[in-house]
């Protein structure tokens, strides 16, 4: 019951965050919204509460499953990203850095807080 409730939980934050994103007509896509709402809670819980948690493990012991789109993807368009490897080269190495730039200050901020908190 409480993977069910956790289930819910999750679907009711991708709800939200969709429902958000289209009416205020966003650009940012209604999943991140929701992930970024239930951030928000998490973090003013303070905790994972354990239906969440188990709802999750359930979800990521399945992710790499998510990344089989991406590979056919790259099968299908092989020519066209050839054709254009040295902009698609630039942008994966960007975006690259930057998530471990954005990663790096997170976790940096983390420390602090957790620091700051003992």
């Amino acid at each position: 019951m409480q993977t069910l409730f956790g289930f819910t939980a999750l679907l009711g934050f991708w709800l939200l965050g969709e429902g958000l994103s289209h009416a205020f007509d966003w650009p940012v896509p209604g999943s991140v919204i929701g992930l970024l709402m239930l951030f928000a809670l998490l973090c003013g819980l303070g905790r994972v509460p354990v239906a969440i948690a188990e709802a999750s493990d359930g979800l990521l012991r399945y992710l790499a499953l998510l990344f089989v789109p991406a590979g056919v993807g790259v099968m299908v368009y092989g020519d066209q990203l050839l054709a254009a490897w040295l902009p698609t080269t630039i942008a994966v190495l960007a975006a690259t850095m930057l998530t471990l730039l954005v990663s790096a200050g997170v976790m940096a901020a983390t420390m602090r807080l957790k620091r700051g908190r003992q």
